[in-house]
């Protein structure tokens, strides 16, 4: 938004107000300028049209502004007043006054509905409005208080549904081959194609500004747009195109997709996301989809991973109370086709560049999703701090251990991993055992030297001896100790989902007898590693002995 020329309007406007005895709604008329300003390309006050005040009161203010429908009289007079200042000052044609206010006649009707309408609410209205706006008076320093502790006891009760959660830290491709793939997105493509096709062929639009039937057509056939109502729908609102009345005109400035720069590009990415996420426009064709279209983008966003149809189904249908989800295939493919999604692994996914623009998104409404360090670029102590507390999904996860083992021989990463984490909390030295074992016999060396580190032995031992390669036989003592610091690996996940826990244990855990024994072992570890079998093993009897041992472990005085 241009800040300068707004100021000017507004300071004009008081002035003329006061010279004509006129009330004048400063603040409703700085809103239409700002709303102009941010996304209809209105750049002085001599820029606006009869479709300006059309787009602004029947599209924009139901996606941005809080304000019940009975509020639209006021918006339409401030409308209507900003109009008679800009025929009176000579910003505008006494002619395009008449255009303005026939429309504005046309549109005071219509507002109230299109005010009240929730599908033409944008992500952020939509969040603000279903806050009641009576449950917290900020004069009142007793309902601030309570505010304040209904705030903080929410965890307590915090819903796990995946659109609560925080939001998730990603790894953002470099902006050059995000820019790349935008010149590549068919939707944005299709747009530009759309602009230049209109205008060179003079053609016109409705008076609602909608392509014409024939055209839509025409375009498919002669230029192969796909979707010509979105992609006409995304020109105007990216201001590739401009109006006069009905005709179409390429707006000044206009450049191909394939000559944007980098920094245009992403500009450009950016409001595409916007438009999709909040525009209440046709996208897929499919209702459930459309009507949830930033829940689907926020689910992948959130997840990184690609997600079976079935899943997105599954999700659509509790966003929908249970309403059953047609057609879903050809709703994918069709969102394939605006960039944001492809298709990977029998799923569907964010490509880079969604990642990108809607991680934006979240940056313009006030969030601040976090970005993971390359885990690959560090050392052994920061692949293993980052694989503990980064949250990356395992996908991502793996290709950084992948790239960071890639850059090392098998002696090399062994030595470093395994030096990283002598003397270590049992969770660190897990991970990087876990490593290490996916390496060759050319680690060998590395792995040998660690014989003589009590902690490190047992491991190292399992590792030698499960590869055929000379190494000492496991005490007693030894075979239990690795068992527990096994075990502690997996608490933190264990206590997030104990059930899984207890159905992977029931499968390949200790047996009795050794669960039996494990109170023997000095490990800082083995009281809450047995407290968490008692608790969680489903064979009754194992689980009893799980939790004597853990009784004889705190009377040693483990801890």
């Amino acid at each position: 938004m241009s800040i300068e020329w707004v100021n000017r309007a507004v300071d004009g406007l008081r002035a003329w107000g006061r010279e004509k005895g006129v009330e004048v709604d400063v603040d409703e008329v700085r809103l239409l300028c700002d709303y102009a300003s941010d996304y209809l390309e209105v750049n002085e006050l001599g820029d606006f049209r009869p479709g300006t005040f059309e787009e602004l009161l029947l599209e924009i203010y139901p996606r941005k502004v809080i304000a019940p429908p009975e509020s639209a009289g006021e918006t339409v007079a401030a409308a209507r007043t900003l109009v008679e200042f800009l025929v009176d000052t000579g910003e505008i044609a006494p002619k395009t006054a008449m255009r303005i206010r026939a429309v504005l006649d046309e549109i005071e009707p219509e507002m109230p509905a299109a005010l009240a309408d929730t599908t033409k609410f944008g992500m952020a209205k939509s969040i603000f409005s279903a806050i009641n706006a009576d449950s917290l008076d900020l004069a009142d320093p007793a309902a601030v208080q309570r505010a304040v502790e209904e705030f903080d006891g929410l965890d307590e009760d915090a819903c796990d549904c995946p659109g609560c959660a925080p939001l998730p830290a990603v790894r953002l491709a470099p902006p050059s081959e995000i820019a790349r793939a935008v010149r590549e997105v068919p939707l944005l493509r299709d747009a530009h194609l759309l602009v230049e096709w209109m205008a060179e062929g003079g053609r016109t639009t409705t008076v609602r500004k909608a392509l014409r039937v024939k055209d839509a057509r025409l375009v498919t056939e002669e230029a192969g747009v796909e979707r010509p109502a979105l992609a006409w729908r995304l020109a105007l609102d990216l201001g590739l195109a401009r109006l006069e009345g009905t005709t179409v005109f390429v707006e000044e400035g206009f450049i191909p997709l394939a000559s944007r720069d980098e920094e245009d590009l992403l500009d450009l990415w950016a409001a595409t996301v916007e438009f999709l996420i909040e525009a209440p426009v046709d996208i897929t064709g499919n209702e459930a989809v459309d009507e949830s279209i930033y829940a689907v983008h926020d689910l992948l966003y959130r997840l990184q991973v690609p997600v079976p149809p079935d899943g997105v189904a599954e999700y659509l249908r509790e966003l929908a109370a249970g309403e059953r989800v047609e057609g879903l295939d050809e709703a994918l493919d069709r969102l394939a086709y605006t960039g944001t999604v492809h298709h990977l692994g029998g799923g569907v996914a964010l490509t880079s560049h969604g990642l990108w623009g809607l991680r934006e998104l979240y940056l313009e409404i006030g969030l601040e999703p976090p970005i993971a360090a390359d885990l690959a670029e560090g050392d052994a102590s920061g692949l293993i701090s980052g694989l503990i507390t980064s949250g990356l999904p395992a996908e991502v996860a793996e290709g950084d251990i992948e790239r960071w083992l890639a850059g090392r021989t098998p002696e090399q990463a062994a030595a470093e991993l395994l030096g990283a984490v002598a003397g270590a909390p049992a969770e660190m030295r897990g991970i990087a055992v876990t490593i290490v074992d996916r390496l060759s016999a050319e680690a060998e060396p590395a792995v040998t030297r660690c014989l003589d580190d009590a902690e490190l032995r047992p491991h190292a031992i399992h590792w030698l001896a499960s590869r055929g390669l000379p190494a000492p036989a496991l005490t007693q003592d030894e075979l239990l100790w690795v068992s527990v610091d096994m075990l502690a690996l997996a608490l933190p996940a264990a206590q997030i989902d104990p059930d899984g826990f207890a159905e992977n244990m029931a499968v390949s855990g200790p047996p009795p007898y050794l669960i039996e024994d494990m109170w023997r072992v000095d490990h800082p570890d083995v009281v809450e590693v047995l407290e968490l079998l008692g608790n969680t093993l489903p064979d009754k009897v194992t689980a009893k002995a799980a939790r004597k041992a853990a009784f004889k472990a705190r009377s040693r005085g483990i801890r």
